[in-house]
């Protein structure tokens, strides 16, 4: 325990306060979207131009946390194709990781569409609270009604 707060002292500030680190989070989410976020044709979809336009409006954003902390369920189109696959929601992720690794996405994974705005663990946490008890195939429907479907 003794060496654990020396360790601290002895590391920069700046280590300390960085939080999680999106693309380490992102580890789970490359097991089917592709470490490039590319997706998989029919099975998962890509994580671009779509993710990037959603992450502009509110009712997208909301849908981009929850997907992470609630899954999701049943058809999605994405980039004009239909997936019909299931994700799992992201259990033991806090609100500070799912920020990270949508952030990790919206800067380094989906690099074209519209400029990207950073989520906060506290946005996150807003999404979380206000979810109750929906489903992956709530989550879902989420999506086209984020892109006025």
């Amino acid at each position: 325990m003794r060496a654990l707060a020396i360790l601290a002292l002895l590391m920069p500030a700046t280590a300390l306060a960085a939080g999680p680190d999106g693309a380490t989070v992102f580890t789970r989410c490359a097991a089917c979207h592709t470490r490039t976020g590319a997706g998989v044709p029919g099975a998962y979809p890509p994580l671009g131009a779509d993710f990037r336009a959603l992450a502009t409006k509110p009712g997208g954003r909301r849908y981009l946390a929850l997907a992470v902390l609630k899954g999701l369920s049943g058809p999605l189109t994405v980039e004009g194709k239909t997936y019909r696959n299931v994700m799992p929601a992201q259990g033991g992720l806090d609100e500070a990781a799912v920020a990270a690794v949508l952030n990790h996405v919206g800067t380094t994974i989906a690099r074209t569409g519209p400029a990207f705005k950073p989520f906060t663990a506290a946005e996150v946490s807003g999404y979380k609270a206000g979810a109750g008890s929906m489903t992956g195939a709530d989550v879902a429907r989420l999506h086209d009604a984020a892109e006025g479907k």
